[in-house]
Parts: structure tokens; sequence; C-alpha cells
């Protein structure tokens, strides 16, 4: 189910939730609504755009509601203990942003009928239990383009998280970004196997450029492939936040989250007794994710063409994994004239032609 968030109206005023299950909120009582981030907010990255988005909902929930949130927590049983007591605390709306609290998530839920929840990127649901994720990957192949325009080499470097659906689907809609406009353009893939671990990024980075990336994207949340790709004079493709502030010379340009909008809509609905449990996916026509201006080193010919295909994703006219669609071994995944379901997408296990890099063995 996607939103589009552009037409939000502000003036619910109703305090009683029905959900098809008990779920009440008295009429003097604000809606606790409460936040589990897995990593430090900081300055920038994934838990940072959430941050930003119980900052927006705040702002324009007033008194309406109370928030709450906890920091640095991984999976498992932490994530567990923390969402338990949130429940025990009273937060009557949980969001839990991760895919790594998806399973914590559904087992609190299960014990916690009363307790809306709404879980980041997994894709497990319950009577009680909804789920949002965007379709980053929309962005990704608009790096890539970029990318594919600002290469000298034709040789560009990604840095991995881990490989799940999600940053699979990063690493190979930038792979068919660049080689839409470089056919014989290669990604140099390197795993950190983390979502924040600066000393790795930073080893992986320096790397990449020695094996010839003349720009850096990446999966990680932390700053330190920027920072340090400025200080190399190195082209960087930033993600989550806009990291410009961090490579003011060499950021081209970054895929933004962006969460308000969306949290808005989710907490009017719990409000106004409308909540179902659902799966929430938008994209750059939504406004869940945007591109950060480009740096004035991109030439206006490349700008064009990121202007383009941005306005031909947005109509519905270019879809990043439309076939055909190769994987490493040269094996079809998409045929040509076929357009990858949500599905298809959600479950991506395989890396795309041009991948230089292969999937870390389990």
């Amino acid at each position: 189910m996607s939103y589009d968030f552009r037409h939000i109206h502000r003036s619910v005023v109703g305090l009683t939730v029905g959900l098809g299950f008990a779920v009440s909120v008295q009429a003097a009582e604000p809606l606790k609504t409460c936040f589990l981030y897995a990593t430090p907010i900081g300055e920038s990255g994934w838990a940072y755009q959430h941050e930003l988005g119980r900052k927006e909902l705040v702002a324009a929930m007033g008194d309406k509601i109370t928030t709450k949130y906890v920091d640095n927590i991984h999976g498992g049983p932490d994530a567990e203990r923390v969402i338990r007591n949130f429940v025990q605390e009273g937060c009557k709306l949980i969001f839990t942003p991760s895919f790594g609290f998806m399973e914590p998530t559904i087992k609190v839920a299960r014990q916690a009928p009363n307790v809306i929840f709404m879980q980041g990127t997994g894709y497990k649901t319950a009577p009680n239990v909804g789920t949002y994720n965007a379709r980053y990957y929309e962005g990704r192949y608009l790096e890539g383009v970029l990318a594919g325009k600002m290469s000298k080499k034709g040789v560009v470097g990604y840095v991995g998280a881990f490989p799940i659906p999600e940053v699979l689907q990063g690493i190979n809609a930038f792979t068919l970004g660049l080689r839409s406009v470089n056919p014989q353009a290669q990604v140099k893939l390197i795993w950190v196997n983390s979502w924040y671990d600066p000393g790795k990024e930073r080893d992986a980075a320096n790397t990449l450029i020695k094996l010839g990336a003349d720009i850096l994207a990446y999966a990680p949340s932390g700053i330190s492939i920027v920072t340090m790709a400025e200080a190399q004079g190195v082209y960087t493709l930033g993600y989550y936040s806009d990291m410009s502030k961090f490579g003011p010379k060499t950021n081209l340009t970054s895929l933004v989250h962006t969460w308000g909008t969306y949290y808005i809509k989710e907490v009017e609905e719990v409000l106004a007794g409308r909540w179902k449990s659902k799966k929430v996916l938008g994209g750059l026509r939504e406004g869940m994710i945007k591109m950060a201006p480009l740096n004035s080193a991109v030439p206006a010919d490349a700008r064009e063409k990121m202007a383009t295909d941005e306005r031909a994703i947005i109509d519905g006219k270019l879809h990043p994994f439309a076939g055909p669609i190769y994987d490493q071994d040269g094996k079809e995944r998409v045929a040509a004239g076929k357009i990858m379901t949500d599905d298809e997408i959600n479950n991506m296990n395989f890396l795309v032609k041009g991948v230089d890099g292969s999937m870390p063995q389990k």
C-alpha cells in the first residue's frame, strides 16, 4: 500500500481508536508514541533521519501526543526488552524502524494486542502490526546515473553493509543506473557487515580507491567515507542524509530519507480511529525519499540527465528493475518487457551483471 503524502489534513480531533480489537485512548490523554533506533542518532544517517521525522511529528501534533525514543539498541533480546518497556510505560503507538527489530516487534505485539506497532523495513504483519519502507532503490538508480556521467575511469566503489534485500536492491539499482549511461562501467563491492563501523568503512573505502574507484557510494550509516573521500579529493554519493556539509567539494548529491510526513499521517489515522494493519511503501513520488541538491561540480548535461530520469521514475515511465536484467553469472533474472514485482524486489538475493564482488558466505 502506498500513500500520497502530499495531501495531509491536520484537523484530526477524534481520540477513540477503533481497530477491530480493543485499543482506546482517553479523551484527555495524549497518544504516547515511542520510537526505537538501532544506532546512535549522531549527525546524519538512518536513525538521524527518523529522529528528524519524530521532531516534525511533535511540531505538527502539539499536545495531542507525547513521544519518547531510545537509540543505539541492536536487535534480539535488547530490542525486545526496550519494546516491552515501551508497552509497560503506556506507549500506544510504537515505531521500530530497523529490519533487526522485526522479530522482537512481532513477539511483543502478540502479547500486547491493545498497542499498535509499525515496523520499519520488515515484512511480517499482524492485526496490530503494520510495516513501512521506501523505494530507496529509485534514488540509488539516479545516483548510479550520476556516477556514470561523472566517473572518468568507469570504476565506482561501493561499500556494502549486510547482504539483505534492501542493500542488494541499492547495489543493483545503482549498477543498473551506472550502466545505463556507461554500459562497460563496473561497481567494485566490499562488504563491512555492519551498519556503523567507521574504521571498517574507511578501510573499505581506501581499498576501493586503491582498486581504481574514482567515485564512492555506500550503505553504512556513518560519515567516515564522505569525510575521508573529501580529504582525498574523491567524489561520493551520499545516503540517508544530505552529506554535503561533510563533503562540500566532493559529495555530488545524496539520497535523503524523509519520514516526518509519514509519521504525521500514521498518527492522524490512529487518533481518528482509521488505523488498520498495512504495508506502506513509498518513493520519490510520495516524498519518502528525495535527492539532495547537486554539487556545483556536476556539469549541465549530467544535471539534465538526472532531472529527466527522476521525472520519468516519478511519472512511472522508468523503473530501475525493468528487464532485461542479468545476474553476475549471465542468468536472465528479468525478461525484456517485464518489471520485477514488489514481492520479487523485497526478496532480492542476487547481484547484477557489472558488480565486481560476491555475496558473503553464510
